[in-house]
């Protein structure tokens, strides 16, 4: 084996077998429960609700949610059927050296979000401390959040599971006390939470607001969009099963019903909250409608609601992103402490009021690799996947140098019009970006670099559980355990 080879098989990189996929759909619906109630949500119901009613706002809320729900599950596709991870399929569209340059574009911005969502949940258990015993000293308890967010991260994706499976339950009844605290609170101030507006807009202002909110929406989990097969290739699916519907029913029950649910009931939460007392942080409201023992069951929703969102989007994907780049030497758990550590460093108390522009240029630069994706994978290979050589340095995506230049065009542009058009960041920079990438690809770059699946589309050679195939890769600890098997029979 190359030493080039043994740099792109890291371990924790490798593809998930079929035995060893733990996530249940119940389990993924799970984790989606977490993952919806984030700082952002709250921001854009407390947004939306300035120029228009609450209602409204939750549709537009819904129809965001249901449609990144559908793209999170196409591309969740990735991961199901061959069980890599995103910077790992990464390399199809990218190629093995430019892979590294939009992976880590989503894991800095994974990196950031587990900041923001960290210094939210630390600013909710300061506030407990200081209810139960007067303590307060916010940094500390960053400091001491982060930690235990990264270690329990590190163990694995079964630690991640488990903390779940007690963090969802918990969130869904805080929050509806949450709600109807909140709803009494401006009930009290004679305000009427389902026709109140601050400065009530009409005609295209009206739509604009309305797009604003459902672009919102979109462009927060357009990053999972990406790299959802971080994740994915751990959720159980059924070998053998051609009907696609069937073979991802456990991430299109997640992504499709459990998120525009529970992020369209924060958003509610977000929206109530600045009608309340006229600020969409969920902990100034609370701190003004409730107290004592109250108010601390109340916070240990948001603290809970970071903590599961925090590992499962944004340090799993980050340290798996983080440990491609790095090979072998950087296992999981060492990305995982890299994330945590830019998460602390880029100081996210002084990025708290960019939230909505930085998620609307961020999600539009990340939503045109969204497109690449489909593109590359439904459009052009058409599921088939020759994973063997996405760990092999001079397999077919070596391409150019290591680079796939048609992806990196592609993305240049997709992501240049959603950052200009950042109003409909989303669908300019997804929509472009895949037309440009199948047009050079098929007309121009798949020419020079012949595709094994493309020209050759056997679904028994290039499909993975459809088939019943669990890719297995050497290594280069396999490889050397066989020679000296060879060795000793002779």
């Amino acid at each position: 084996m190359k030493k080039n080879d043994k740099y792109l098989k890291s371990p924790d990189l490798l593809p998930i077998a079929h035995k060893d996929r733990s996530i249940s759909t119940f389990g993924f619906s799970v984790l989606w429960v977490g993952m919806a109630v984030v700082l952002a949500a709250f921001a854009l119901g407390g947004a939306g609700v300035q120029s228009m009613p609450l209602i409204w706002v939750l549709l537009a809320s819904l129809i965001g949610c249901v449609a990144i729900g559908l793209l999170i599950t196409l591309i969740a596709d990735i991961g199901i059927e061959h069980g890599v991870s995103f910077p790992i399929y990464l390399r199809a569209p990218f190629g093995t050296v430019g892979t590294h340059i939009p992976s880590l574009l989503r894991g800095l911005a994974a990196s950031i979000w587990f900041g923001i969502n960290s210094y939210f949940g630390a600013a909710a258990i300061n506030g407990i401390l200081n209810v139960l015993t007067g303590f307060d000293n916010w940094f500390i308890c960053f400091f001491l959040f982060v930690v235990v967010q990264v270690v329990n991260t590190s163990i694995g994706i079964k630690a991640v599971e488990k903390f779940a499976d007690l963090a969802a339950p918990t969130i869904i009844l805080i929050s509806l006390w949450m709600y109807y605290t909140l709803v009494d609170t401006a009930d009290a101030a004679g305000k009427d939470v389902w026709s109140w507006v601050e400065s009530p807009a009409s005609g295209a202002v009206l739509f604009t607001a309305f797009l604003t909110v459902v672009f919102g929406n979109m462009g927060y989990w357009s990053t999972l969009a990406a790299d959802i097969s971080s994740l994915s290739r751990f959720i159980k699916a059924p070998q053998y099963e051609k009907n696609w519907f069937k073979r991802n029913k456990g991430a299109l029950v997640g992504s499709v019903v459990a998120l525009p649910l529970t992020q369209t009931f924060v958003v509610a939460i977000g929206g109530v909250a600045y009608i309340a007392v006229g600020n969409y942080d969920p902990i100034v409201a609370l701190q003004e409608s409730a107290s004592g023992i109250v108010l601390a069951i109340l916070l240990l929703m948001i603290v809970f609601a970071q903590w599961s969102t925090n590992t499962t989007a944004n340090l799993v994907p980050a340290g798996t992103i983080f440990s491609n780049v790095g090979g072998p030497k950087v296992p999981f758990y060492a990305g995982v402490i890299i994330a945590g550590i830019i998460g602390m460093v880029t100081q996210p108390w002084n990025l708290f009021n960019m939230l909505i522009p930085f998620l609307l240029v961020i999600g539009g630069v990340l939503s045109a690799i969204v497109g690449i994706l489909f593109a590359d994978y439904y459009l052009l290979r058409k599921r088939r996947v020759n994973v063997p050589d996405l760990y092999e340095y001079d397999g077919q995506f070596r391409y150019h140098m290591g680079i796939n230049w048609a992806g990196m065009i592609s993305w240049a542009v997709g992501g240049t019009a959603a950052v200009i058009f950042s109003n409909y960041s989303f669908v300019v920079g997804f929509g472009l970006a895949a037309v440009c990438y199948y047009v050079l690809t098929k007309f121009w770059w798949f020419k020079l670099y012949k595709q094994a699946e493309i020209e050759e589309p056997s679904d028994e050679k290039y499909l993975g559980i459809t088939v019943g195939r669990d890719w297995k890769i050497v290594t280069d600890e396999e490889m050397i355990t066989e020679e000296q098997t060879v060795i000793e029979n002779v």
